[in-house]
């Protein structure tokens, strides 16, 4: 199956509403041109009719006339309504059908793709795909009908004038948008991925903005930038260059038409086979039928560029995710104790197994901490417990149910995770804090910003918990951004909890309270604890400690050692 025809299968739910949109645009087309003919033909109609002191019926002719202007007016209106209307239901749903695809590949399966990148798939590309609709099918519909019905129009009057127009109008219509698709194709491709490695630059200069500072590369971050507009503007001028070509071509073709109708038509009038008011009608006619092969050249230039954006989206969605969900529904587990029976696991391409034969146990209510240095695998379990990634070997199982059995989204309504990374999001205190629980009340949300040792600090501010927190929470401390984090995972009120370097990166007093806060959260809930540090050993009932993704030791006397060394350092 082709791009096209996966497209038109995404397409299917609106084209009812494109149907309309396209009988709209043709019939606006054909009151255009039957304005135009019925024009010529009623002025020469008038003229012959007073040099010859004919009476005539003017009546019809006027109204038929009025008649067509009014039809292309309000046909105009209507087509453009529905097609937007078509247009904007489109994108909008295909927003939403790309990020439910997307959203079973994080991370794992994103882990190559910059934010930049995907941001410009799922804006620029499909914004991209309304060309497809609007620009070329549209277009490509109205003039193969207005094509036929133009020819049997004059085939009407003599099969030699159907043949010399027909010939003009595939010209225009046939020949112009194939060589304009070629001209379109390569340039259309590199302004697609030219506009996502800008916007992936740009991102990159804004937010590593200091460190560019820093080390004195702005200049190198901006030449790159000027490199990719520069680009992106001959790529543009070439299309619009030859955008200006294919327009000038069509215009040379409906003039070419046109003299070859007259050479054809004004025999047959004065042979007495049409009669002279019909030359006149003809001829409009005959410039009038170009507006239906007009838009095509540009139509099948934007094609490549169409193309070359679907299929940037169809390669996220055919990526087959890192988990498999289950078929069955999830289980309802009793108890909330974890255990880890002889994993072994391996990234992608990875020269090692990031864990190998790893066992551990969490009784329900316990507290576990996991130490070692960094790509020892710690983190790695805690993927694997979120079922980011599937073990290679062994089970894990929470409850007693294997974690395949459960489907993600059931399995991480069971856990909270406070991570090293927060992520806050550009909005307010509140409304980071309601992702956890959106029922939760505003007495809710100040009992667990107090827990978590943060309500004063939100109370102090003008605008309290209606505080914009800034893009990543840049208007917050990094122990501030922790501290709301642990309020969110109060306000989850999971039964497992998961901390991953909780206290990194902070001071002494902010790490000491944080851990106060923390050790509220852990309270009747299944731990693992994630870290390299002191902090929060004194509250854990054993320790695993690994090296390389090997398991070195796991009891409860290894607690009490690890937390000695510590403590002696």
């Amino acid at each position: 199956m082709n791009d096209l025809q996966r497209l038109w299968i995404l397409f299917r739910p609106y084209r009812l509403w494109m149907l309309l949109g396209t009988v709209l645009a043709v019939i606006t087309l054909l009151a255009n041109v039957m304005l135009m003919t019925a024009s010529g033909w009623f002025l020469a109609a008038m003229a012959t009719a007073g040099v010859t002191g004919i009476a005539m019926n003017y009546f019809a002719p006027a109204a038929l006339v009025r008649g067509s202007a009014m039809v292309r007016t309000a046909g105009r209106y209507g087509e453009r309504v529905i097609n937007h209307e078509a247009t904007f239901r489109l994108i909008a749903s295909l927003r939403v059908w790309f990020y439910s695809h997307l959203e079973p590949l994080a991370p794992a399966c994103l882990q190559q793709y910059h934010s930049g990148d995907l941001l410009s798939r799922i804006r620029a590309d499909i914004d991209a795909l309304d060309n497809l609709y609007v620009r070329v099918l549209v277009p490509v519909i109205v003039a193969t009908i207005s094509i036929l019905l133009f020819t049997l129009f004059l085939f009407n009057f003599a099969p030699l004038l159907a043949l010399s127009g027909l010939s003009f109008l595939l010209l225009a219509g046939v020949a112009l948008p194939i060589w304009s698709q070629a001209r379109g194709r390569a340039p259309g491709q590199r302004l697609t991925a030219d506009e996502s490695a800008l916007r992936t630059a740009v991102i990159d200069g804004v937010q590593g903005m200091a460190e560019l500072t820093v080390y004195g590369v702005t200049e190198q971050q901006a030449q790159r930038i000027d490199d990719l507009s520069r680009r992106m503007i001959a790529d543009q001028a070439r299309l619009s260059s030859d955008h200006g070509l294919t327009l000038a071509a069509v215009g040379v073709c409906a003039s070419l038409s046109l003299w070859c109708l007259l050479l054809l038509a004004i025999p047959l009038v004065r042979s007495g086979e049409l009669a002279p008011p019909h030359l006149a009608m003809l001829a409009l006619f005959t410039l009038a039928s170009f507006e239906a092969v007009a838009p095509l050249p540009q139509a099948f230039q934007l094609l490549g560029r169409s193309l070359a954006a679907a299929r940037r989206l169809f390669e996220i969605v055919d990526t087959a995710p890192a988990v498999t969900e289950p078929l069955s529904a999830s289980p309802q587990p009793r108890q909330f104790d974890l255990s880890f029976e002889h994993v072994t696991f391996s990234y992608p391409n990875a020269a090692r197994p990031a864990l190998i034969d790893i066992s551990l146990h969490i009784p329900a209510g316990t507290r576990a901490a996991v130490i070692g240095a960094t790509g020892s695998g710690k983190s790695t379990l805690f993927n694997l417990l979120l079922r980011f990634w599937t073990a290679d070997a062994g089970a894990i199982r929470l409850g007693g149910h294997d974690l395949s059995a459960f489907r993600s989204d059931d399995l991480r309504r069971h856990i909270a995770v406070v991570s090293q990374h927060t992520h806050l999001f550009d909005a307010t205190i509140r409304e980071n804090l309601l992702l956890a629980n959106p029922n939760a009340s505003q007495t809710a949300l100040e009992n667990a910003c107090r827990v978590a040792q943060i309500h004063e600090f939100i109370a102090e501010l003008p605008e309290g918990y209606d505080t914009w927190v800034g893009e990543t929470g840049v208007r917050l401390s990094g122990g501030q951004g922790r501290r709301i984090a642990v309020a969110r995972a109060l306000l989850k009120d999971a039964p497992i909890l998961l901390l991953d370097e909780p206290t990194e990166g902070l001071d002494a007093a902010t790490e000491r309270d944080l851990m106060n806060a923390l050790n509220q959260l852990m309270r009747g809930r299944t731990v693992l604890l994630i870290t390299h540090r002191p902090a929060g050993l004194n509250w854990v009932d054993q320790v695993l400690v690994l090296d390389q993704g090997r398991m070195l030791a796991q009891d409860d006397s290894c607690a009490l050692s690890v937390r000695n060394v510590f403590n002696a350092n």
